[in-house]
């Protein structure tokens, strides 16, 4: 771990140099360039955001390794312990798939119906479909991989089982789940990514009768891909499945995976030819693969964003004012200015401007920047014995660094005196935000595919993503009913008095819109993948 206090001089000078170079867009452009999200000249726009195009991309060639640029090294394989893993679909596959308008769809599994409006749900699954150790994929794998989230509480999956009464195998491919009241939104489930939770990836029984806690280090599933080597904190291989339940697929011969946690070096191991994909986790990654045209780009902005965590159960940000004097006290001109080259897509809630799920409404209760307002919100909390004095933890990319830096002058200028706190990614995800020991804590939020169960992840009292332990007794229910709902329209509405009440409460500090990002060499074809990053990797190959 690196800690550093940035000195006082240091943040004046900073918000100067800030204040000179908004100025100095401002009277070369009349504005500073795509300021508030890319024009028709920006370069951070969507691009190929679920991936290629198959019509275009040529006849699909077989063989090779696909070597990828991670940003973290995974904890392990087991669907129950919540970490982020970029191979896991490549082993495990997924019983749904979410389609781009965020419903779920059979992908695995066959099919996904209820016939009473939603309170019962039959899936079916393929005849012939088996684990890679040639245990089948029937009916009891199934119960048996969904009991274990069931049993665990501490699985990110384990909320996707509460409202499951009983679950019955009718017959060796079809699986019943009884659930206790109607929800809508169940088939999601089953289509999640690994990192925020999933009922829909799954491992041999065998294979979990034979590691049992050490089926982590030892997965078995039934996707593309097989896991044969892995020596952590350097790399990952994985090799084709040769009883993979789509013929002729995968393409590709192998995987790799390379933890490169520092950006700098990500970045670079892609352009001199060390990998042949990165997962891009910053802006920065994104609009410099942007700007190089030899270079192919996957992004969508989708719903999320990025935001700094306020921690609702500490002081000072367990008063509202000081909520709302950060926001109010950060210049979203000079954000874009200097942290994001004016390539910057404004956030004002979590869901974004573009959703059926903001209305004028929600953005109108959305706090602007106005440091006036904000020096009185501060001065009245310190002058009810509060203090103003707070530490801001974040990880130590380089932009990350720089934008500590930025939001340090911007919270001297309201009356806060900001002291920030650096950390390696893998002790700041553990030690910091999911330990919940910050009382200010950066983040790199979003984009997602759809509503649920994201925003049930961030915004509702437990979730798993929630690590400012915000709670809106409220909120909790408007999310629940949304989930439950079987009306499109009605679960708009819901989700719009989220965004209202949410954004009221000030609940994180939004700035700008996510970044997550998939960037590859022109060579790598038949990209699938999610807005979150998670791919499939059964298309895939290599045009070399």
């Amino acid at each position: 771990m690196r800690t550093s206090i940035i000195a006082r001089r240091r943040s004046r000078l900073f918000a100067a140099a800030v204040a000179g170079l908004v100025a100095l867009l401002v009277a070369a452009c009349g504005a500073a360039p795509g300021v508030g999200g890319a024009g028709a000249e920006g370069r951070i726009r969507t691009v190929n955001p679920y991936g290629g195009d198959p019509a275009t991309e040529g006849q699909p060639k077989s063989g090779g390794v696909l070597v990828m640029g991670t940003d973290r090294e995974v904890v392990g394989f087991d669907p129950t312990v919540q970490n982020t893993n970029q191979a896991a679909l490549a082993v495990y596959d997924s019983l749904l798939k979410l389609k781009p308008d965020g419903t779920a769809e059979p992908y695995m599994a066959r099919s996904m119906d209820s016939t009473d409006g939603g309170t019962t749900w039959r899936m079916g699954l393929r005849a012939g479909v088996t684990f890679s150790d040639g245990t089948p994929l029937d009916s009891q794998a199934v119960i048996v991989n969904v009991q274990r989230h069931i049993d665990k509480a501490s699985s990110p999956g384990h909320r996707f089982t509460l409202p499951i009464a009983a679950m019955t195998a009718v017959d060796p491919l079809t699986v019943e789940f009884r659930l206790k009241s109607p929800f809508g939104l169940f088939p999601s489930v089953f289509a999640g990514s690994f990192t925020t939770g999933s009922l829909g990836q799954l491992v041999s029984p065998a294979a979990l009768k034979q590691w049992g806690d050490q089926i982590a280090a030892h997965p078995v599933g039934a996707g593309p891909f097989v896991l044969s080597s892995w020596k952590r904190d350097s790399k990952m291989e994985l090799t084709r499945n040769p009883t993979y339940w789509q013929q002729g697929l995968p393409r590709l011969d192998g995987l790799e995976f390379r933890p490169l946690p520092d950006t700098e070096s990500r970045y670079a191991s892609l352009e001199n030819g060390d990998v042949d994909l990165i997962f891009g986790g910053y802006h920065t990654e994104l609009l410099r693969g942007a700007e190089n045209p030899n270079l192919t780009v996957y992004y969508g902005s989708g719903h999320g964003a990025e935001w700094i965590y306020f921690n609702h159960a500490k002081a000072p940000f367990d008063d509202h004012r000081m909520r709302e004097a950060v926001v109010r006290g950060i210049d979203l001109d000079a954000l874009a200015a200097t942290q994001f080259r004016g390539q910057m897509e404004r956030a004002h809630g979590y869901f974004g401007d573009g959703s059926v799920y903001q209305t004028p409404e929600a953005a109108a209760a959305w706090p602007t920047f106005d440091q006036a307002r904000a020096k009185q919100l501060v001065a009245e909390y310190v002058s009810t014995g509060g203090s103003a004095t707070v530490v801001y933890k974040t990880t130590n990319a380089p932009n990350r660094v720089a934008f500590a830096e930025f939001l340090q002058a911007q919270m001297a200028a309201i009356g806060i005196t900001l002291q920030p706190q650096f950390f390696d990614l893998a002790q700041y995800s553990s030690s910091v935000v999911q330990s919940k020991d910050f009382q200010l804590a950066g983040t790199v939020g979003g984009p997602v595919d759809a509503p649920y169960p994201s925003a049930q992840n961030v915004l509702r009292t437990g979730g798993n993503q929630n690590y400012g332990s915000y709670s809106n007794p409220e909120v909790d229910a408007l999310l629940d009913k949304a989930a439950a709902a079987t009306d499109d329209a009605e679960r708009t509405r819901l989700y719009q008095q989220v965004q209202l009440l949410t954004n009221q409460d000030v609940s994180m500090a939004y700035y700008s819109r996510g970044y997550l990002s998939t960037i590859a060499k022109p060579q790598v074809k038949g990209v699938v993948r999610y807005l979150t990053r998670d791919m499939f990797f059964a298309t895939t190959w290599l045009d070399r």
